[in-house]
């Protein structure tokens, strides 16, 4: 029996809009990616008047940021460059900063500090900050308008984020509910048709993310989606290895598709069912756990707290909502397209349903106080702001469901017998009812009078069109004389159409900076609760000279981040013209005399020629430390250096 959509009255129309009115509204917030990578400090701090121009600047971040050669940039007041353009990594245990050496002699002015770089969780973050030599003055430094992220590129990378959560969700949970809750729908069209359209769509939007990756995180030109170097580079980090990774999975997941509407649908054995069903069901989870991980290894769930227990946390999570709502999906369309439904795979599917939804919350409550973590950053962040309307929307699926529940029990069972498990009839019924379009084509051949084929053919053409019409308004009319399913329908619709702002919602939570992040980074604070403006590292200058051969030199010693605790200790070893001499030894001690502490020694590790370093050297105290460093050039041409450093 050919069906169509049920008669959309006036509320439902007003459904529709609001639902258009939502995602629009959601898309138009999303905007540019937010910086999950926040900027919490930097040395000289922005709108600082120093006496003298500084030998570096420093920027210290709230997680782990990945940088190019050009990722900071310091322009003088006529916008020239002063900076090295040698990026240095000054990071240190929980401490992300990075720093660029200036240029010697810069005079009087301001200065701006441009910085662009790229989150652990894969989203584009950039800013600028000035500081002022002797005096402030004008600059004719001009910024984009748009920041990284933003713009045509961001819009277009938005929505293909968008498409591959919503091809996703199609693709498996399509799969999941034929394998679980109607087998018979293998071979109904038009869900093959959503189940492939779900993964051509997942396909495509994943081949446009990875295309638009290097102009999203660097140029900001639409035109650089053809920049070869660009897609190389992209293909080297963690985004690019997890897409990657995607398109190879989803081949995989090509051949469960060709399996389960091929050689599945075709079955005739009980024991080749179930053997293929288990096949299908085992191979299908795998692929679908590494889609979901690709995801899970790229964005929130890879940093902050816990990402061992987050990222297969958010790799279940992603599962859940895809059997919930892509199943709901397909439900939607078989209730449209097969009258046939059996009462019993809607039940099912209810019953796959909850469990979905519980594995949904439970993973939703540990993902939310993660990346949320206090009250008042859920209720005062843009990230909290949108959870609770993510929640809402939850909250109002599970009402209109709870309603689709009650029509299902007063759906009748159809007419048609089967085994039990919703199989019955395959031969027969399945392609013919599953596909509205070739039953109305076979409906009007099978009425063409053998007589009337000598009319001709385009007047035989044109009967088959008259009769398959009157017996689509027949369907038509049986079908909306059927109460209780035209019920299901529209509910199942409304469930549907909320689900599409859910999925929008949850697509803008992935760019936006996590509540935790944005709280504990707030204005003018470091995510440990420090000043914005962090200690200075400690760095001096040694002269030696051991009075054998290779004798003269120059200790440069930095210890980062110059204060209590934990340091790193790197320690370079050059000659007078400032090339780097291999010495066999050198050993670094501490005393903090007024203490009685000390000494405490620190054997550096060599790194390569010329450069030494330690990791962890920790001072329990602040005050004036002695540090006393030992070089060795020689089997007996050894001296020892000192000088006193401030530990804050």
């Amino acid at each position: 029996m050919l069906t169509t959509a049920p008669r959309l009255g006036p509320a439902f129309a007003r459904l529709l809009l609001v639902t258009a009115a939502l995602l629009g509204a959601l898309l138009a917030m999303a905007g540019p990616a937010s910086a999950h990578a926040a900027l919490t400090g930097s040395d000289p701090q922005d709108g600082a008047v120093v006496a003298t121009a500084p030998k570096e600047v420093n920027l210290t971040f709230s997680e782990q940021v990945a940088l190019s050669d050009d990722s900071l940039r310091v322009l003088d007041p006529a916008g020239k460059r002063v900076d090295t353009g040698e990026i240095r990594d000054l990071c240190s245990n929980a401490t992300v900063r990075y720093g660029v050496a200036l240029l010697p002699g810069l005079p009087d002015g301001t200065y701006t500090v441009a910085w662009q770089a790229v989150s652990a969780d894969s989203h584009p973050v950039s800013g600028a900050l000035t500081f002022s030599v002797g005096a402030p003055s004008k600059t004719a430094v001009v910024l984009p308008d748009t920041p990284v992220g933003g713009g045509l590129v961001g819009a277009l990378y938005g929505t293909a984020r968008y498409l591959a959560y919503a091809g996703f969700v199609v693709l498996v949970g399509g799969g999941a509910f034929v394998l679980m809750c109607w087998p018979r729908g293998a071979s109904v069209r038009p869900v093959q048709k959503l189940v492939v359209r779900g993964w051509l769509t997942l396909t495509a939007a994943t081949l446009a993310l990875l295309l638009l990756r290097h102009p999203y995180t660097r140029t900001g030109k639409l035109a650089d989606v053809f920049d070869l170097g660009g897609l190389r580079a992209v293909l080297e980090t963690k985004t690019g290895a997890a897409l990657s990774s995607r398109l190879l999975l989803l081949g995989a997941a090509a051949l469960f598709v060709a399996v389960l509407f091929g050689a599945y649908a075709r079955r005739r054995e009980e024991a080749d069912h179930r053997d293929l069903t288990f096949g299908l069901a085992l191979g299908g989870t795998v692929v679908a756990a590494g889609i979901a991980g690709t995801w899970a290894l790229a964005e929130h769930a890879s940093t902050g707290l816990q990402p061992g227990i987050a990222m297969p946390v958010d790799i279940l999570h992603l599962l859940a909502v895809a059997v919930w709502l892509g199943g709901l999906a397909t439900l939607l369309v078989a209730l449209h397209r097969a009258p046939s439904l059996e009462r019993r795979a809607i039940e099912r599917y209810s019953t796959v349903a909850f469990g979905a939804v519980a594995v949904l919350v439970a993973t939703g409550i540990y993902q939310s106080w993660r990346q949320v973590g206090t009250w008042s950053a859920l209720t005062g962040t843009r990230y909290g702001q949108l959870l609770m309307v993510k929640a809402g929307l939850v909250a109002v699926l599970l009402g209109i469901a709870w309603i689709s529940r009650r029509w299902v029990r007063r759906v009748g069972e159809p007419a048609a017998t089967g085994d039990g498990n919703g199989d019955g009839d395959r031969e027969g019924d399945g392609d013919r009812e599953g596909d509205g379009e070739s039953s109305e084509a076979e409906a009007a051949d099978e009425t063409v009078d053998p007589g009337e084929a000598g009319v001709g053919s385009e007047r035989a053409e044109q009967l088959a069109r008259q009769r398959a019409a009157v017996a689509t308004a027949r369907r038509k009319k049986e079908r909306e004389a059927d109460p209780e399913r035209s019920g299901l329908r529209r509910s199942v619709f409304t469930e549907a159409a909320v689900a599409v702002v859910l999925l929008a919602v949850a697509t803008v939570l992935t760019s936006t900076e996590p509540a935790r992040t944005e709280e504990e980074a707030g204005p003018g604070r470091t995510a440990a609760g420090a000043p914005a403006v962090p200690d200075r590292p400690v760095d001096v200058r040694l002269p030696f000279d051991t009075g054998g051969t290779n004798g003269k030199g120059t200790v440069q010693l930095t210890l980062d981040p110059g204060r209590t605790g934990a340091n790193a200790l790197h320690l370079f070893v050059v000659r007078p013209d400032k090339s780097a001499l291999d010495v066999p030894e050198v050993k670094v001690s501490f005393t903090l005399a007024a203490k009685n502490i000390g000494p405490l020694p620190v054997v550096p590790d060599r790194v390569q020629s010329g450069h030494w370093s330690a990791s962890g050297v920790q001072l329990p105290m602040p005050g004036e430390w002695l540090m006393k460093v030992t070089v060795r050039t020689s089997e007996i041409d050894q001296t020892t250096i000192q000088k006193t450093v401030k530990i804050g």
